[in-house]
């Protein structure tokens, strides 16, 4: 019986992840690159910074270093001014926590991570969460998902994760944790076709966590 949920964040929880490239799109265009949604869906699944496309094409790394910057900037603009919510949430996460402990796993920044959730209640249901920096070895390396194991205290037996793009699941399957995949149109793209269970809402959850295998 399923006891404990890793959650990842961004396009789980909140609705960031086209903000995020769009950030990204807008800094790169600064260097002199286009930076095309279906490649960055590649790199995204991989793990692939998309930075390398401009160390590829000979930036320096001052230059990248302000790119980055400027994508940070741009990113945090976006995380103020859109909306990121997701329908269903906080609604679900009040189900969830008469049975369930929780933590999220991100490879979101702390200062971005934070900036989220100044004025949100996600982080109440939540007993910790880990950031970049927590953990050596990003998605789609199981790292992070083995700390988050080691948090609760719990066996990949006991836990599931759930996810929304290539780069976590394989992060999930690699740490040896049954993965529940929510639908997202971002990622869509993605092969996803390894996951546990797929899920189109996260209002599902529940239902779909009651019919994971013991």
């Amino acid at each position: 019986m399923k006891k404990y949920i890793l959650f990842d964040h961004d396009g789980v929880l909140v609705d960031t992840e086209h903000w995020y490239y769009l950030a990204g799109k807008r800094a790169l265009a600064s260097l002199g690159i286009d930076l095309q949604l279906d490649a960055y869906l590649v790199n995204m699944a991989n793990g692939i910074s998309v930075w390398e496309d401009a160390r590829v094409s000979g930036i320096s790394v001052s230059e990248i270093n302000r790119g980055r910057e400027l994508r940070n900037r741009y990113y945090r603009e976006y995380l103020v001014t859109e909306d990121i919510e997701i329908e269903g949430v906080l609604e679900t996460l009040d189900v969830l926590a008469g049975e369930y402990r929780m933590g999220i796993v991100t490879t979101s920044k702390p200062s971005d991570f934070a900036l989220i959730h100044e004025r949100r209640s996600i982080l109440d249901h939540m007993e910790f969460h880990l950031a970049r920096g927590d953990y050596e070895r990003a998605k789609p390396h199981p790292e992070p998902y083995l700390r988050g194991l080691q948090r609760f205290g719990a066996t990949a037996a006991e836990t599931v994760v759930v996810e929304e793009s290539a780069r976590g699941l394989k992060s999930a399957i690699a740490a040896g944790i049954d993965c529940v995949v929510v639908a997202n149109k971002f990622t869509e793209a993605h092969d996803l076709s390894k996951a546990t269970a797929k899920i189109t809402t996260f209002s599902e959850l529940p239902s779909a966590l009651k019919d994971l295998p013991s």
